[in-house]
């Protein structure tokens, strides 16, 4: 006992009989009687109202220890062997591609601090697809990706070509940067690059796994969810911000592994206190099971020394700065430094070589640390659990790089350190060969290859490994959604509620109604959808605890254990990576899902951007239904709610189909195509939908409009005259459509102007469409000239007006396949409250100015007299100082 720790203590022979009681417990009862009384002690302090220590933290040592460690099966030292080998090869592999062009970049400390994390993983944990079960899923750090390419080169999976290629990736030779299903699709299962994504992403995808298990959808068995991130990731909302759903669901096939190198990209993650407690305290009070593995083997005989407690005292007031300190500046600093403090500890390794010091290891390090904490892990029952492994950013780059500031911007090691590098990890190359950087693979019957070899057959097959291929699905035909199809005989409904139906269609069809997965994030009554609370229940991993108020209701609020609604609450992110989950089911558990995700449009794109790139990315199918659309439609709801331009950020994503129907039949056709192409012909789509809260009556579909609804745009209807010069051609979609039919009745019973009416159900699929064939044209200058389909429908018919609820960008973008005059009216500016007449005068997109701007392309094209453009203006008491809404 030192003397400060008697200066805290007025009683400590009191105090070592406590401690001598709880020794006792631990010793003859085990840890759970322990863990028992404590938790009593602590309810009956908390009734006697005496403070709790706030701290949910364990001193700065090993959760695990060393007489409780599984034993690592195995040969440790062939694995050290193949872990060196994997280690040169992924720093070869980013030196070269610098070699060829500075500028390709890549990361080698990232990987060569986590290496041994992701080798014990390989090799006794990951499993492949050869099994009864699918693989495992794993989501790696973005950055280690070369690592994991060089042990697939060593594996036979890739190749030298591919390997010299790291980063370009054009010509189709080369691998990608990050881990990008979409370039990869057979080998990568998730993209992580973009930081706090992936760990997100696994809660959802842990979450998701045991609501198909719990549905009796597919037998999960024992899969395992691994996230692998850095303690600086952990800076991301993203990163932390779903872990209490993962405590809450007692998410047991959930493991985060986070590599606590303590540096993130430009200096310490915590360098003035300590990221290891901090992310203890916070991951503990989520409900997780957390394992520190921070020393190594090596520090067990000093541990073992430390009767009174100095040493792990020591531990606990060093901060992480210091940490990094002691491993960049060696074995004498830390002895001075760290030891030095107290003369007990300089006594305790007065023994040891400042070399011995300095080799004193961290425990993500140690194959045999590592292996125990991912054991205890793999088997803890009723807890996610998150690893909190203490590494060296730079690890064996000696001075180049090992615990720098400048580690994560290292591309390349300098000559001196390269061959330390080699000699470190035994790598059989001479000076002379080291100029050119050679991988190193050893003989196929070589030790090394059937260890290997055995070690994945053990683990049932490859790792990473992504089946794109899957069954196809039965869909239901057009003819299934008739109702959505015919009108609605004078009644008034909204597209959302349409959809809705298009919906129950699909959730009681009997191919694929039990694949069919409504979610929300807390908003199903505001699109009416209440009433599947009660037919399809609500899933929980609970169940229903307790019995509803409204459960005399029709409409009642029911969870359920096997419930198919998932109800995410207000969380758009993580109703988005659930819906993510499930539209990659087909791929990750060979169970194709069809995900419906339908939210206020303002808080998907603009608000999950990130997310919804990385669904392009992993190839998603689904559906993702963005209600109360328009920036005139959500009257009430002002500035914040008010939707004109998630059509634009949908169209920046390449296998994202987007449409913006007005009438019922539209949804239906649209549902009906998108059921087809990614279920039944396995298209890597996914669509994107904006439906309306404005109620309205709905026609028939008329004759033969299927095909240009799914292209983008049919003629809805004309109001002409024979032989009339005055001709315009309307273009609307989504509620402003009916604005746009309004104003061809004044055009033309008011200024005898003919107009043909279209509806055009999505810009964007028609900007696609035109590009492409002006591409295809550019290419081929002595074929005969292509038409675009907007040019084919318009045929350069008098000038085009097209007036939407979403800024003018969105119907700007046909304006290359437009000839003549074209005028876009839009919502450009902030959303804002009031009457929807008001607000579409304000944004000038109603009848009146549609009508106006007809006009005034007539007047510019010489038809009629600007005279008439005057008038219509006075006509309709548009005030022509009105602000204009973009600035005001």
């Amino acid at each position: 006992m030192t003397e400060q720790h008697i200066l805290e203590d007025i009683d400590p022979i009191e105090t070592k009989e406590w401690v001598d009681a709880l020794e006792s417990v631990l010793r003859e009862e085990g840890p759970d009687r322990a863990q028992y009384i404590l938790n009593r002690l602590t309810n009956e302090a908390s009734k006697a109202g005496t403070s709790m220590p706030s701290s949910i933290t364990t001193a700065y040592r090993n959760t695990i220890a060393p007489e409780n460690e599984k034993p690592l099966p195995g040969d440790v030292f062939m694995e050290r062997r193949i872990r060196s080998i994997i280690r040169w090869n992924a720093l070869a592999m980013v030196m070269k591609a610098n070699r060829v062009d500075s500028t390709l970049g890549g990361h080698i400390t990232s990987f060569s601090s986590a290496a041994t994390l992701y080798d014990i993983g390989f090799n006794h944990f990951f499993r492949g697809n050869d099994g009864k079960q699918q693989a495992d899923m794993v989501f790696f750090q973005g950055h280690i990706s070369p690592g994991i390419y060089a042990r697939s080169y060593i594996e036979g999976r890739l190749t030298d070509e591919q390997l010299d290629n790291f980063r370009r990736e054009v010509d189709g030779k080369g691998i990608s940067s990050y881990p990008h299903p979409w370039l990869m699709p057979d080998y990568w299962q998730f993209p992580t690059v973009s930081m706090g994504l992936g760990p997100l992403q696994a809660i959802y995808q842990a979450h998701v796994m045991k609501y198909q298990h719990s549905r009796g959808l597919i037998d999960q068995g024992d899969r395992k969810v691994w996230a692998f991130l850095g303690d600086g990731e952990c800076d991301e909302p993203e990163s932390l911000g779903a872990i209490a759903l993962a405590g809450r669901e007692n998410l047991d096939n959930l493991i985060f592994v986070i590599n606590c190198n303590l540096q993130r990209l430009d200096g310490p993650v915590r360098g003035n206190s300590k990221i290891v407690q901090e992310l203890e305290g916070v991951f503990r009070g989520a409900g997780w099971n957390v394992i520190k593995c921070l020393w190594g083997r090596h520090w067990d005989p000093l541990f073992a020394k430390d009767h009174n407690g100095l040493l792990v005292k020591r531990m606990n007031e060093v901060c992480d700065g210091e940490l990094q300190n002691y491993k960049a500046n060696g074995g004498a600093y830390t002895r001075e430094h760290f030891f030095g403090k107290y003369p007990e500890l300089l006594e305790m390794v007065k023994d040891m070589t400042d070399d011995e010091i300095m080799n004193l290891n961290r425990g993500g390090h140690d194959p045999y640390k590592v292996y125990a904490a991912y054991s205890e892990a793999t088997s803890h029952k009723g807890q996610p659990t998150v690893i909190l492994a203490q590494t060296v950013k730079g690890y064996g780059m000696f001075k180049a790089a090992e615990a720098q500031n400048t580690a994560h911007q290292t591309k390349k090691l300098d000559e001196e350190s390269l061959a330390q590098f080699r000699d470190k990890f035994g790598i059989p190359i001479s000076d002379e060969e080291l100029k050119d950087l050679p991988y190193y693979k050893p003989a196929e019957d070589s030790p090394e290859m059937q260890y290997m070899r055995s070690r994945r057959k053990e683990l049932h097959g490859a790792f990473p490994i992504r089946n794109h291929d899957c069954e196809a699905l039965e869909v239901p035909s057009l003819e299934a959604f008739k109702s959505q199809i015919a009108g609605t005989n004078g009644r008034e409904i909204s597209t959302t509620m349409a959809f809705v139906r298009a919906l129950n269609v699909m959730v009681k069809d009997k191919n694929i109604g039990e694949r069919v997965v409504p979610i929300v994030a807390d908003e199903a009554r505001t699109f009416g959808m209440e009433g599947m609370f009660r037919q399809l229940g609500i899933y929980s991993s609970e169940g229903q605890r307790y019995t509803p108020h409204d459960h005399t209701q029709i409409m009642y609020y029911k969870e359920s254990s096997d419930g198919q609604i998932l109800q995410e609450g207000i969380n758009e992110p993580g109703a988005f990576s659930a819906w993510l989950a499930l539209a990659t089911s087909y791929a990750n558990s060979a169970l194709p899902m069809i995900p419906v995700y339908i939210y206020y449009s303002m808080f998907g794109f603009q608000r999950i951007g990130d997310l919804a790139w990385a669904a392009g990315d992993s190839q998603a199918r689904g559906f993702l239904i963005g209600a109360t659309a328009g920036r005139t439609t959500l009257n009430g709801e002002g500035l914040q709610h008010e939707d004109g331009h998630s059509h634009i950020q949908a169209g920046l994503i390449p296998n994202c189909v987007s449409y913006d129907p007005t009438y019922s039949y539209e949804v239906a056709v649209i549902v009906q195509d998108g059921l087809r192409r990614m279920y039944k012909e396995k298209e890597s789509v996914f669509y994107y939908l904006t439906v309306m809260n404005e109620n309205y009556t709905h026609e028939d579909m008329p004759e033969g409009v299927e095909e240009g609804i799914i292209k983008g745009m049919y003629k809805l209807k004309s109001h002409a005259k024979k032989a009339n010069k005055k001709q315009v051609q309307l273009l609307g979609s989504g509620v402003i459509l009916r604005e746009v039919e309004a104003a061809a009745e004044i055009l033309f019973n008011d200024f005898g102007v003919n107009s043909d009416i279209w509806s055009v159900t999505s810009f964007n699929e028609l900007r696609r469409e035109g590009l492409d064939v002006s591409r295809w044209n550019m290419l081929h200058p002595e074929s005969e000239t292509r038409k675009s389909y907007v040019e084919s429908c318009l045929n350069g018919n008098g000038p085009v007006i097209a007036s939407t609820d979403h800024i003018k960008l969105f119907a700007d973008q046909i304006r290359p396949f437009i000839t003549g005059t074209y005028n876009v009216l839009g919502t450009d500016g902030f959303g804002r409250s009031d009457t929807r007449a008001q607000l579409r005068h304000f944004f000038e997109v109603n009848r009146y100015w549609v009508v106006v701007s007809a006009l005034n392309a007539l007047s510019k094209d010489g038809v009629i007299d600007a005279s008439v453009v005057s008038g219509a203006i006075a006509k309709f008491g548009l005030d022509p100082e009105k602000p204009n809404p973009v600035t005001c």
